[in-house]
């Protein structure tokens, strides 16, 4: 019998009871207000609950995966590689309360509408649909894979269990069960690193110096994926309704102060969620981190660590199913009730689990869709410039473009000036904003000429 099947029992334990307590617990949606907006008695949520959910819901399961794997790989660099990706909070705080305090719009939708009409409405939320989509079955993959080999039966089974007892949850209160458990969630997962990091700086293969000293600080290994999440963070969060939707529940300067926050306070933690993989490196283990981690120093610290994914994962997947019942329900006007949201959550539940069965990779997830919305970066960066509508469409179609020639791999390898992982996706990134500046420019030039 080996190690996953010895401790199964507990593993579906944890999932099952922490998915009940979360049903019994979240707020039951009656109206609108509370179930696409988080109102709890007229009431917005506080900065400290708006703090947490934002962090957590993207402190998701592929997320820590990637960070402990990017540990194992490249030492401490790793982590503070992907962890650039959590500038794209400080970012959209501030462009999300110029949106707000200057424009008057309340949101995203509100905002293209107003700015470049209804097509580009259309777009952006084919955009966001395939980004929600992704953000399903990425998360629930990396629940499989504690519980049986990508392809078998448990692997399958966890998923699909997993899957359902969130929905369930979320069907109850919409936006309001997402932050609700949010906060809960956020609370489990600082207790459970705390944990973890004691348990494995209490081994002799790791310590302070050796952290420091796990990476080299180049390009070749874990730079170019810094840089590259750094250029991403200036588009990435605005095809991301689970981060934007938060950012227009509150007051504008609760808001920026909870975005400002989260994206100190995210970064750090992931960051030291990497030192499982800093670990795994020190003590020469190989696979993916934190499953071999996990293995490594026993069953505690296995339904530990499963504890950290299920509350991860389950944040993330509740926050996707409220945002994509609200996209198609509130901003595309497709329905009025709540009956239609809910509607909608069992839609994307059923529709976003299908790649697993189709062997997707967990962080092409992040990194390709990343690459395809580049494009949105003039369009919000220069949201005050009065650009005719041709400008949106040829800058996110060059961001199409652009994501398509990084998966195909159609690109000379002279135009890469760096050498090692993720130079491509740097470089492609480089040349991709730069040319969607361009054309989002050139048609306000010619106008003006």
């Amino acid at each position: 019998m080996d190690f996953l099947t010895q401790t199964s029992t507990l593993q579906w334990l944890l999932i099952i009871a922490s998915s009940v307590i979360f049903f019994i617990l979240a707020p039951y949606a009656k109206d609108v207000a509370t179930f696409f907006k988080a109102q709890h008695r007229g009431k917005a949520p506080s900065m400290m609950m708006l703090t947490g959910s934002l962090i957590i819901s993207w402190i998701f399961a592929k997320s820590i995966t990637n960070a402990a794997n990017l540990g194992l790989e490249f030492g401490l660099v790793g982590g503070v590689a992907y962890a650039g990706y959590y500038l794209s909070f400080a970012v959209a705080g501030v462009i999300i309360y110029q949106l707000r305090t200057s424009g008057g719009y309340n949101s995203i939708h509100h905002f293209l509408t107003d700015k470049f009409d209804k097509q580009a409405v259309a777009l952006f939320s084919i955009l966001i649909s395939f980004r929600l989509f992704n953000e399903v079955w990425s998360n629930t993959m990396v629940i499989g894979t504690y519980f049986g080999d990508i392809g078998s039966t448990p692997y399958y089974a966890a998923i699909l269990v997993f899957t359902v007892l969130t929905l369930a949850y979320t069907l109850k209160g919409g936006l309001s069960s997402s932050i609700f458990t949010d906060v809960i969630q956020m609370v489990l997962f600082s207790v459970l690193l705390v944990i973890i990091l004691s348990v494995i700086f209490s081994k002799p293969e790791i310590s302070t110096t050796s952290v420091l000293n796990s990476g080299t600080w180049s390009m070749e290994l874990g730079l170019n994926l810094f840089f590259a999440a750094i250029l991403q963070s200036f588009s990435y969060p605005f095809h991301d309704p689970v981060l934007t939707d938060r950012g227009f529940i509150t007051s504008p300067k609760v808001m920026r102060k909870s975005f400002l926050w989260a994206a100190l306070l995210g970064g750090v933690c992931i960051v030291l969620f990497s030192l499982v993989g800093v670990y795994a490196q020190q003590a020469g283990l190989q696979g993916q981190a934190a499953v071999e981690v996990a293995k490594k120093l026993g069953v505690v610290l296995l339904l530990i660590i499963n504890f950290i994914m299920i509350t991860s994962a389950a944040s993330t997947l509740d926050s996707t199913f409220s945002s994509f019942s609200k996209l198609l329900t509130i901003d595309l006007n497709l329905g009025k009730t709540v009956t239609f949201g809910r509607v909608m959550m069992v839609l994307v539940a059923v529709l976003g689990t299908i790649p697993v069965f189709l062997d997707a990779e967990i962080l092409s997830a992040t990194t390709i869709s990343g690459t395809m919305v580049i494009g949105l970066t003039p369009v919000f960066l220069l949201w005050k410039m009065n650009a005719p509508k041709i400008s949106y469409f040829l800058s996110v179609i060059c961001g199409l473009v652009f994501g398509i020639l990084l998966v195909f791999q159609w690109y000379p390898q002279e135009l890469i000036f760096t050498t090692g992982k993720y130079a491509d996706l740097l470089w492609l990134n480089v040349y991709g904003i730069a040319i969607s500046f361009l054309l989002f420019l050139i048609p306000s030039w010619i106008k003006t000429s």
